[in-house]
């Protein structure tokens, strides 16, 4: 398939900012409430309302676009857009068509090969959400949820340069780093906070027209946005190759049977009879006020990723995992100052603290962990007061109850044992009772003197200090 057709796929991703209010009025965004108890005349398009734009929802739009290094529009317009669905009562949106609020960006990722490209950002562009539709398939009707009516998104548009579908993905994962490390977004798919819906078609290699594009969607994840794009391509491709018709339509992903469905033929913007919004004024966007918002900008990933270079001396895998969220980047930095060996704390963040977040399926800061208490923990490793495998118990243990180091290796009696004479009787007995590991050692192996510290440590419950266990193990044998 890739050397008879050429793949072109471009997405359409919408972000809910984090605003506490909907985008045209003042009910809360808040998460989980109770059906329909987030709601007004406003948001449900009762007659005679007037919507007023969220200020904060456009300054989050701002930081965006700034990031996303995209042309912003002077002069902002609104407009309705046209259709009938279930669980948007006012029958059109709230949306922006021909002058979206930021246009003409540009977002790097990593191709399939490990080398970057650019991809271009079309538009974004504010809009209100719709509501949400509950299927009960025991009952012969669906419940309507209006809560979600009026929440504040950001639609990106990609122009349609993305190649596969694993670039598409490094897309998505780069646009949601970016997202999240700006604070507009919390991202969470599971929530509905970041939906995406998929564009792609194929066509002959050295062709400029484009092909018959398929929407995709109902994709939850971005591994779902991977795969679907990749069933899509394979069908596609089937089809052309027995001389079939690629039909303009959207398509609904079928996460069990890990297929596309017809859904509905595709609409075009003519279909929606777009017109300017008569209950919002356009307005002019200041320079001052885009240098304003450009001033609160954090360091984004790229740029923290060349100073943690430049800084720290760490490898660039290193690097990525450490600047994968925001949080875990401030994290590391904080437990450097408290511990100055950043690549001990890399260590240690790669391995266990981000094994500690897999297994509780959080984010990294919902772990809680102070960089204060990382820092001790490693340097009481370090210093030998604790093992490495009693400091692994430790970070553990604080995890699950909250209590300071020192007081955790008091309790548990994890103290590393480095005093000779409290060895003394350990290291005698090991000795004696493994003469065959002896005989290897003196004979060059250095594998046994690794298998004698570790009886050592089997005697000693891991309290012996592996180096003082070793040292004093040389010396016996040399007797």
């Amino acid at each position: 398939m890739e050397n008879k057709y050429e793949t072109v796929i471009g997405l359409e991703v919408h972000v809910q900012l984090a605003t506490r209010t909907k985008v045209f009025c003042g009910c809360s965004t808040a998460f989980g409430a109770s059906p329909n108890s987030q709601v007004c005349p406003v948001c449900l398009g009762l007659p005679g309302v007037l919507p007023v734009l969220n200020k904060k929802a456009f300054l989050l739009a701002i930081k965006v676009a700034i990031a996303l290094n995209c042309e912003i529009q002077k002069i902002v317009k609104f407009d309705r857009k046209n259709y009938y669905y279930p669980d948007l009562p006012k029958n059109y949106q709230i949306s922006q068509y021909d002058m979206p609020i930021a246009y003409n960006g540009v977002l790097s990722i990593e191709t399939d090969d490990g080398t970057c490209r650019d991809i271009g950002v079309t538009r974004a562009h504010l809009e209100e959400d719709a509501g949400k539709l509950i299927h009960d398939s025991q009952k012969p009707f669906s419940y309507v949820d209006l809560n979600r009516t009026g929440t504040p998104l950001l639609e990106i548009v990609s122009e349609p340069e993305i190649k596969t579908p694993v670039e598409a993905y490094n897309y998505l994962i780069t646009l949601k780093q970016i997202v999240k490390y700006l604070e507009v977004s919390d991202c969470n798919m599971e929530e509905g906070s970041l939906r995406c819906d998929a564009n792609i078609s194929l066509r002959k290699p050295g062709d400029k027209k484009l092909g018959v594009k398929v929407e995709i969607k109902n994709l939850n994840s971005f591994k779902a946005v991977k795969e679907a794009l990749s069933y899509e391509q394979l069908r596609q491709s089937d089809v052309y190759d027995e001389n079939g018709i690629i039909i303009q339509e959207t398509r609904l992903w079928d996460e069990k049977s890990n297929i596309t469905r017809a859904m509905r033929i595709k609409e075009q913007a003519h279909d929606y009879r777009y017109f300017p919004e008569p209950d919002l004024v356009p307005f002019e966007v200041s320079g001052e006020l885009v240098d304003e918002v450009r001033h609160t900008m954090p360091e984004m990933p790229e740029k923290k990723k060349q100073r943690f270079i430049k800084k720290y001396k760490l490898d660039e895998p290193e690097i990525d995992v450490l600047i994968s969220e925001k949080s875990c980047a401030e994290f590391f930095e904080k437990t450097v100052e408290g511990y100055n060996d950043p690549q001990a704390v890399c260590n240690w963040i790669r391995g266990e603290v981000m094994m500690h977040a897999n297994e509780r399926g959080n984010s990294f800061d919902a772990l809680k962990l102070e960089p204060l208490v990382l820092s001790k923990i490693i340097s009481m490793e370090k210093t030998g007061k604790i093992s490495g495998l009693a400091a692994k118990e430790v970070l553990s243990e604080h995890l699950a109850s909250g209590k300071d180091p020192d007081i955790i290796t008091k309790e548990k009696g994890l103290e590393q044992v480095s005093h000779e004479s409290e060895l003394e009787g350990i290291v005698e007995k090991v000795v004696s009772e493994n003469q065959k590991s002896v005989s290897d050692f003196r004979d060059g192996k250095a594998n046994a003197l690794s298998f004698l510290i570790g009886q050592v440590m089997k005697n000693s419950k891991g309290k012996a200090n592996p180096k003082i266990a070793g040292e004093m193990i040389k010396r016996k044998i040399k007797e």
